[in-house]
């Protein structure tokens, strides 16, 4: 999230899912690749959020975007892609239990 004009990491994502701890250089990377996503947007200022993310109908550079920070989001959890959303969610809650434990 952000907090101002700056950044804002916590051990907590939306839904309450954990994130890793991760390096100052994967949180620069993370940075970057949102702030390119906030970059690509302002190339459509006459489409509004439901426009631009209507999957049928989806920019190519603001699908790539998003693709780019999914996969380093992704790395900060394991290091190859997930093959699929359960294996994303079985990962977080694995994660979510060791959390919950301490």
């Amino acid at each position: 999230g952000k907090l101002e004009t700056r950044y804002r990491y916590s051990s907590l994502v939306y839904n309450s899912f954990p994130f890793p701890k991760i390096s100052e250089a994967k949180k620069q990377e993370i940075e970057e690749a949102a702030e390119e996503v906030l970059l690509v947007r302002e190339d459509y200022p006459g489409k509004t959020l439901a426009e631009l993310y209507d999957p049928d109908k989806m920019p190519d550079d603001l699908r790539e975007a998003h693709h780019k920070l999914d996969l380093i989001v992704e790395s900060c959890y394991q290091d190859k892609p997930f093959a699929n959303d359960e294996e994303r969610l079985e990962c977080l809650f694995k994660l979510y239990e060791k959390m919950t434990k301490k």
